[in-house]
C-alpha cells in the first residue's frame, strides 16, 4: 500500500516524500488505518518492523486535521534516553514541512535543556518525547499542563516494565484528561502488559505483527566456548574479521566496561556505553561509532532497540542474550539497507541452555563454527532438553481480532 493512500495531510506528504517513504510495511498497513479512525492500540510489534512510522504518521496528521495552540497534543514515553533521541529525529523529519513543534525529554541534560523542557511542559509542545523518570521530575515540580492530551503513546511498554517503570509510568497516566487516544506497542505481551492495557485502554484494535526471522543475508555463527576462552576468542575474531564497524553486545555493563579496557590495552580502537555513563558521554561515543572514528562499540542490551547505523556488519554477541526476542533485535542491528551482515555469539558453558531456546524460536539450528585450536579443548554442545510443559513461551500474546481497512 502506498503512503499517498492514507489521504494524510499534503504537508505531511511532503515529509513523507523527504524522508523517501513509499510503500507502507505490514505493521502500518494495519495500525494508521485504526488510528486515524479515533481506534485505541494494542500492538505487538518489535524494532525494524517499522512502528515508529506508524504511530507517528497518523498522530502527526490528526494534529493537523485538528491543532490547537499551547497546548501539549501527544505524549510518547519511552524506556531509554537513546529511543527517545531517536524517536524525535524520526519525528523531526516527517514534521518538517508543518508548524508543529516537538521536543524529547530525558535525563542526563544540562540545566538549559531542562529549562526548554520546563518551557515546552507550561506553554504546550504539539508532540513530547520522554522517558518515564525525566517526566516524573517535572511532574514534582508542578508546572506540568497535560489538559488538552490528545494522545498516549506507550512505546516498547515490555522494556519499561522490565527496567521498573510501571509506578513512574501509572503516576504519569493519572494526570492526563481521562478522554484521550491511547496506543500501546510491545514486543511482547506479558501478563503485566496485559494488565496496564485493561486500565488504560478502551474497546482497542489488537494488532499482532509476528516475530520477524532474522534477516536471511544474516551469516549467524556461533562458538561454543568456556567463559575464560571468550576474550581471547573475541580478540582473533576482530583480528582476522574484515569489518567497517562491530558492536559488541554484553549482557552486563561491568561486563562492558572489563571487556573494553582489555580491548583497548591490545590497542583496538574502541568505545563503550552502558548506563554508568552520562548522556554526554554516550552521545560521544554513538557519534564516534557512527562517523567511524571508533569501529568498534562495546554496550549493554540499551542498544539492541533503537539503534539504527546502515554501516553496521558484524555484531557479536559475547554473551547470550536471555531471550530469543533480544537475539533477533541484537543481530538485526547489521545487515540493514540490503547489505550483508554476520552475527557471532559466543556460548558459555552456562548459556547452552538459553541459546537452545534461542535456536527453537529461530526455527533452525545455527551453524557451530570451529574454535581456534590455539584456545585450547572446548566443551560440547549438549543443552540439557526440557519438556515442553515446562519451557516458559518467548511469545504469548494472540491476536484476538484484527482492524481490516473498508475497501
Amino acid at each position: 500500500m502506498l503512503f499517498s493512500e492514507f489521504n494524510f495531510h499534503h504537508d505531511l506528504l511532503e515529509g513523507i516524500e523527504a524522508s523517501n517513504y513509499e510503500t507502507a510495511t505490514p505493521v502500518q498497513e494495519q495500525v494508521i488505518p485504526p488510528i486515524m479512525a479515533g481506534r485505541d492500540i494494542i500492538a505487538s510489534a518489535q524494532t525494524g518492523t517499522g512502528k515508529t512510522a506508524a504511530f507517528l504518521l497518523p498522530v502527526i496528521n490528526q494534529l493537523l486535521q485538528n491543532h490547537v495552540d499551547g497546548q501539549v497534543g501527544a505524549l510518547i514515553i519511552v524506556p531509554t534516553r537513546e529511543l527517545a533521541i531517536q524517536i524525535s529525529q524520526h519525528l523531526e523529519g516527517l514534521s518538517y514541512f508543518t508548524h508543529l513543534s516537538s521536543i524529547a525529554i530525558y535525563g542526563g541534560n544540562d540545566a538549559q535543556n531542562f529549562v526548554a523542557e520546563k518551557k515546552a511542559l507550561q506553554m504546550g509542545a504539539d508532540i513530547i518525547v520522554c522517558t518515564p523518570g525525566r517526566m516524573i521530575a517535572h511532574l514534582n515540580m508542578g508546572y506540568v499542563n497535560l489538559k488538552g492530551l490528545r494522545f498516549l503513546i506507550l512505546d516498547e511498554a515490555d522494556r519499561m516494565l522490565d527496567m521498573g517503570f510501571m509506578d513512574d509510568i501509572n503516576r504519569i497516566i493519572k494526570t492526563l484528561p481521562h478522554k484521550r487516544q491511547n496506543l500501546l506497542f510491545s514486543a511482547t505481551m506479558p501478563e503485566k502488559i496485559r494488565q496496564l492495557a485493561k486500565k488504560i485502554l478502551h474497546e482497542p484494535v489488537e494488532i499482532n505483527i509476528a516475530i520477524s526471522k532474522p534477516p536471511e543475508k544474516i551469516v549467524q555463527k556461533a562458538f561454543v566456548v568456556y567463559e575464560q576462552q571468550k576474550l581471547p576468542l573475541i580478540k582473533k575474531l576482530l583480528k582476522e574479521t574484515k569489518y567497517k564497524n562491530v558492536l559488541v553486545f554484553c549482557s552486563r555493563k561491568q561486563t562492558v566496561k572489563q571487556l573494553t579496557r582489555e580491548l583497548k590495552h591490545g590497542e583496538v580502537k574502541v568505545a563503550e556505553i552502558h548506563s554508568d555513563l552520562q548522556q554526554a558521554e554516550r552521545e560521544n561515543a554513538l557519534n564516534a561509532f557512527t562517523s567511524g572514528r571508533i569501529p568498534v562499540l562495546i554496550a549493554t542490551d540499551i542498544l539492541s532497540r533503537g539503534i539504527d547505523i546502515d554501516s553496521i556488519d558484524v555484531v557479536i554477541n559475547y554473551d547470550v542474550p536471555g531471550d530469543g526476542e533480544d537475539y533477533v533485535h541484537r543481530i538485526g542491528r547489521t545487515a540493514r539497507a540490503e547489505a550483508d551482515g554476520t552475527a557471532f555469539t559466543l556460548i558459555g558453558e552456562k548459556e547452552q541452555n538459553k541459546f537452545a531456546l534461542i535456536e527453537k524460536l529461530l526455527d533452525k539450528e545455527v551453524e557451530k563454527a570451529l574454535v581456534p585450536q590455539e584456545l585450547g579443548p572446548v566443551p560440547q554442545y549438549k543443552p540439557r532438553q526440557k519438556s515442553a510443559d515446562n519451557r516458559k513461551p518467548f511469545h504469548r500474546f494472540h491476536r484476538q481480532h484484527q482492524y481490516k481497512r473498508k475497501k
